[in-house]
C-alpha cells in the first residue's frame, strides 16, 4: 500500500468538508451555534489509541459500518459528560419529561437513543463530506451505542482495527460550541484492501510504502526518547515521552493548536535530506523550571535575562542535535541543523515564523509532535518536527527500516550537577 501527499491532503479535505456537515447537522439538531475545530490525520500504533481510553472518565460511542468506496468501520465517542450535555440539549429542545441521570453511569431508553441519534447524524456527516469529495457513493449500516471505560467495548468486532505495534491512520476532529467545547474523537478503521485501492486512485506520483511511514513514525519515537534522556542529564530533572503521534496536517492549523498563553519556542531550521524545521515549545512555568535547574542564579520573575536565554538556547540546541542526529544515522545522510531562534510571545507567534516560512511552498505537513515531561516537576515540552514533504518522500523511499533498531541515535553528553 502507497501513499502520497496529494492522497493524504485528499483525504484531510475529506474530514474537512466531514466534520463542517456534522457539525452543522448538529446545530440543526439542537439549536446550539458550532463551527470546525481542528481537524487533524492522525498516525498513531494501537497500543496509543487503546491508552486514550484508558482514563477515569466513561466514553459513549456511535458505530456504522461503511460499505461501498470505503469499507470498514466509522466511530464517534464522546466523553460521557459532553454526550449528556448534548443529550440535555435535545430533551430541553424537545420539551421532554425524560431526564438523565448525570450521577449514574445509566443512560435509560430515551437518553441513549437521542445519543445514538445524534452520533448517527454525525457519522453521517462525516461520510457524506467523503462521498461528496470523492464523487461516490459510501453506505452505512444501522447504528450501534456503546459504553464503556476502555478501548474493548469500542473495538470488539471490529475487523482491521490495528494491534497494539499496527500504525493505524485516524481522522481526529473537534466541534466548538458557543459558550462549551463539545469534544469528541473520530476514528475510521478502514479495511486495508479497500484503504489501498482507494489511496492508488488518488495518488498522483510513485508515492511511498506505508511500512516505509511506519518506520519513520519508529525512528521519530527514537528521537523523542533521546530528546527526553538529553533533558534528563542536562537539567537533572527526571523527564520522559508521555504522548507522540504523527500527524498529517494543514500548515495553517497548527497555530490553532497553540495554547493562547505566553510560550517560550527554540526553532531551528534543518538541511539534509530531510530538510525542514524543527521546535521545541515550552509555556513558562516550565521554561523558569529549565533555567532554576541549569543556573539557578540567572532567575528572573518578569522574563528569562541572557543567562535564562541562553540556558534554554543551549538546551534545545543539544536536544535538536540528539533527534536529528538519530534521523541522519538511521538515513545514512547528513542532517545539519541552524541556531537556535529564541521566542518569548503568546499562543500563536511563537510559532508562526516557522509556518510562514514552510507557508511558501507546500500547504501540508507531516508533524511529529510529542511531549516531554518531568516527574514531580513542572517541565512540559512539545516538539514538533515539520519535515519539507518532498525532501521526505525522497529520504523515506530510501529508508532500509531494518537499520532503525540497530543504528545508535546520538552522542553521549556529559551529566551536569546542579547541586
Amino acid at each position: 500500500m502507497r501513499l502520497d501527499v496529494n492522497a493524504l491532503g485528499t483525504f484531510y479535505r475529506m474530514a474537512r468538508e466531514g466534520t463542517g456537515l456534522a457539525a452543522g447537522r448538529l446545530t440543526h439538531m439542537t439549536g446550539v451555534e458550532t463551527r470546525v475545530g481542528v481537524t487533524k490525520l492522525n498516525f498513531m500504533r494501537g497500543q496509543e489509541i487503546r491508552r486514550d481510553f484508558r482514563t477515569s472518565k466513561t466514553k459513549v460511542g456511535v458505530r456504522v459500518e461503511l460499505t461501498g468506496a470505503i469499507e470498514g468501520y466509522s466511530l464517534i465517542v464522546f466523553d460521557r459528560e459532553n454526550a449528556i450535555r448534548i443529550v440535555e440539549t435535545l430533551l430541553d429542545e424537545a420539551d421532554s419529561d425524560a431526564e438523565l441521570d448525570v450521577e449514574t453511569d445509566e443512560f435509560d431508553r430515551m437518553s441513549r437513543s437521542a445519543t445514538t441519534e445524534v452520533g448517527h447524524i454525525m457519522n453521517s456527516g462525516f461520510i457524506d463530506g467523503w462521498a461528496d469529495v470523492l464523487e461516490t457513493v459510501i453506505d452505512v449500516s444501522t447504528p450501534e451505542f456503546i459504553e464503556g471505560e476502555s478501548a474493548e467495548p469500542f473495538f470488539d468486532g471490529v475487523s482491521g482495527s490495528p494491534g497494539d505495534d499496527d500504525l493505524a491512520l485516524l481522522f481526529q476532529s473537534r466541534i466548538e460550541a458557543v459558550d462549551t467545547e463539545i469534544g469528541f474523537n473520530h476514528y475510521l478503521f478502514p479495511k486495508r484492501e479497500s484503504m489501498g485501492a482507494l489511496l492508488d486512485q488518488l495518488r498522483t506520483s510513485e508515492g511511498i510504502e506505508y511500512d516505509k511511514l511506519d518506520g519513520f513514525d519508529r525512528m521519530a519515537e527514537r528521537g523523542a526518547e533521546e530528546v527526553a534522556k538529553t533533558a534528563t542529564t542536562l537539567t537533572g530533572i527526571e523527564t520522559n515521552v508521555e504522548i507522540r503521534r504523527l500527524n498529517f496536517v494543514s500548515l495553517e492549523t497548527i497555530p490553532e493548536q497553540v495554547p493562547d498563553e505566553k510560550l517560550v519556542s527554540v526553532a531551528f531550521e534543518f538541511e539534509g535530506v530531510p530538510s525542514g524545521y524543527l521546535i521545541f515549545l515550552f509555556d513558562e512555568e516550565s521554561a523558569h523550571e529549565i533555567v532554576d535547574a541549569m543556573v539557578p542564579s540567572s532567575v528572573d520573575e518578569d522574563g528569562f535575562g541572557e543567562m535564562g536565554t541562553s540556558a534554554i538556547k543551549e538546551l534545545g540546541n543539544i536536544m535538536a542535535s540528539g533527534f536529528l542526529d538519530g534521523w541522519a544515522n538511521v538515513l545514512d545522510t547528513a542532517i545539519d541543523h541552524s541556531t537556535p531562534e529564541f521566542v518569548h510571545d503568546m499562543g500563536a507567534a511563537a510559532v508562526d515564523p516557522v509556518i510562514v516560512k514552510l507557508g511558501s511552498n507546500q500547504e501540508f505537513a507531516f508533524v511529529f509532535d510529542t511531549v516531554v515531561v518531568a516527574d514531580g516537576r513542572e517541565f512540559d515540552c512539545e516538539v514538533y518536527a515539520i519535515a519539507d514533504e518532498s525532501d521526505l518522500e525522497r529520504a523515506l523511499n530510501d529508508l532500509d527500516v531494518d537499520r532503525i533498531e540497530e543504528t545508535p541515535t546520538t552522542a553521549e553528553f556529559q551529566e551536569v550537577d546542579n547541586a
